[in-house]
């Protein structure tokens, strides 16, 4: 039952508005970093790293990344950028 989608979905203005919403929580769990779990800022750094459009800010979440994710660097970068970085 388990079967890959071969389209990509539509994006509307909700999804979009929801999407920006996100991102504005995960740069406020970035912003105050000793006031949150561990895996949560993995997570937000995660998120940012993948959703932004500023290069400095994706920039910063990788590192955050670097400091406190246990995973070996490549398998951070194949999160951030899952098709190799291209668009």
């Amino acid at each position: 039952m388990n079967q890959l989608i071969t389209h990509r979905m539509a994006v509307t203005p909700s999804a979009s508005r929801w999407m920006l919403d996100r991102l504005t929580e995960v740069r406020g769990i970035l912003a105050d970093l000793s006031q949150h779990p561990e895996s949560l800022v993995i997570l937000a750094a995660r998120v940012v790293a993948r959703q932004t459009d500023d290069a400095d800010e994706c920039a910063d979440a990788i590192k955050v990344l670097r400091l406190i994710d246990r995973h070996p660097l490549h398998v951070i970068a194949a999160a951030a950028f899952p098709n190799g970085g291209a668009t």
